[in-house]
Parts: structure tokens; C-alpha cells; sequence
């Protein structure tokens, strides 16, 4: 008699696989920079060409510029191991999440303090091959 049940650990190696994203992509966490910027960034490159897309990032002079641009970088490396082409690509989906929160004071008057939050995002890329529609 065999034993059909699988081991908790076999059913979570599973579900990871299918719910494992094929697309070349590269995440960076606990970047320095507030998500808010960093989407300002991301919204002009999002569903262009790799090539356009870094292009427009060298132009824009905001500081999440630069890691916008390493993490697309990256991705197109993630890419080519993969075996597609650069020319090929396009960034399907771009998104900034917020990453932890830094919590400083800052000393005011009468021996008070306000609070500041410095804040993190966790940025992720995902490419994919351009449609034959386009």
C-alpha cells in the first residue's frame, strides 16, 4: 500500500512553483528612497521598450532615477540568461511598495520633539517579450 499524502513541505514546494513568476524580473528592497518618488519615476517608463525606457531614466533628473535604472538593468541580465533577446522586451509591470519605516525625532522647542519618517519601498520590475499585436 502506497502512501498517497504528501509531507507539508512537498505541498508548499508546489504551490511556490506555480505561483513562481516565468518573466525575466529583479526586486530591490529597502531602498532609501519613499515610494511616492520613486512612482513618479516608474509611471513614465511603465509599458515601454527596455531600450526606451532606459534611455528616458538616464533624462530624468530624480534621484530614484538611477535605481529605477540598475533594477531594469538587471532584469534585461535576468533576461538574456534566460535566452530573449533586449530588443525584444518591454516593461510589462513596474510597482513600488513601501518597505519598512525609519522613525527619527527631531529636537524643537520647549524640549519637544517631533517625530520623522523616513521612509523605504521595495521595488520590483517584471519584463516580458513584446506582443506580436504591436
Amino acid at each position: 500500500m502506497e502512501n498517497t499524502h504528501k509531507s507539508r513541505t512537498q505541498i508548499k514546494q508546489e504551490r511556490n512553483l506555480n505561483q513562481r513568476e516565468m518573466r525575466p524580473h529583479a526586486v530591490a528592497k529597502y531602498v532609501r528612497i519613499a515610494p511616492s518618488k520613486v512612482r513618479i519615476v516608474i509611471n513614465e517608463i511603465r509599458g515601454k521598450s527596455v531600450n526606451v525606457a532606459l534611455a528616458m531614466l538616464k533624462a530624468i533628473p530624480n534621484g530614484s532615477a538611477e535605481v529605477v535604472y540598475k533594477l531594469i538593468s538587471s532584469a534585461v541580465a535576468n533576461a538574456e540568461v534566460k535566452g530573449l533577446s533586449r530588443a525584444d522586451l518591454f516593461v510589462a509591470e513596474i510597482f513600488a511598495d513601501g518597505g519598512p519605516i525609519l522613525k527619527r525625532m527631531n529636537p524643537v522647542s520647549k524640549g519637544r520633539a517631533h517625530s520623522i519618517a523616513k521612509r523605504t519601498s521595495h521595488i520590483t520590475v517584471i519584463l516580458d517579450t513584446e506582443k506580436e499585436g504591436k
